[in-house]
């Protein structure tokens, strides 16, 4: 049985892959910075503390964000290329959200912490996306909506 997303063009279908696939690991990170956020005693806003929480929820959430990507989004096996391309996305990623970070807190004060988490980690995922089409190529030609 194929997914609905199979009859898709290989582009627009890896799009639509990422998307399910950088939805659930936002999902997955911010339960792991709030959970990091309970275990830390609850760090106020903007403290070191703070930022360590939302690090262990980034890092805690890559390793099935990898595997997921290679198998379900791109179709490809783990390998050293991949995977090298993946950490430098995941890196350029992660200092676009820890910038965003304190501006998201300061803009949206009001705002409860996971919701910030939100906006913040959509916008690191969509460059992450690009980067990420750069290092997970097939080894074969994708099949198209047409093949």
């Amino acid at each position: 049985m194929k997914l609905p997303s199979s009859y898709l063009p290989y582009r627009v279908r890896s799009a639509v892959r990422f998307t399910v696939v950088g939805t659930t690991g936002m999902f997955l990170q911010t339960w792991f910075f709030m959970a990091a956020l309970l275990w830390l005693s609850q760090p106020d806003k903007g403290s070191l503390l703070y930022y360590v929480a939302f690090g262990i929820g980034y890092v805690v959430e890559m390793i099935p964000n990898y595997l997921f990507s290679n198998w379900y989004t791109f179709g490809t096996r783990p390998n050293l290329k991949n995977a090298g391309g993946f950490v430098l996305a995941r890196v350029i990623n992660m200092a676009i959200q820890l910038g965003l970070l304190p501006l998201a807190l300061k803009m949206f004060s009001t705002w409860r912490d996971d919701y910030i988490s939100f906006v913040v980690i959509f916008i690191g995922g969509c460059i992450n996306y690009i980067i990420c089409v750069i290092f997970f190529k097939p080894k074969k030609k994708p099949e198209t909506a047409e093949d």
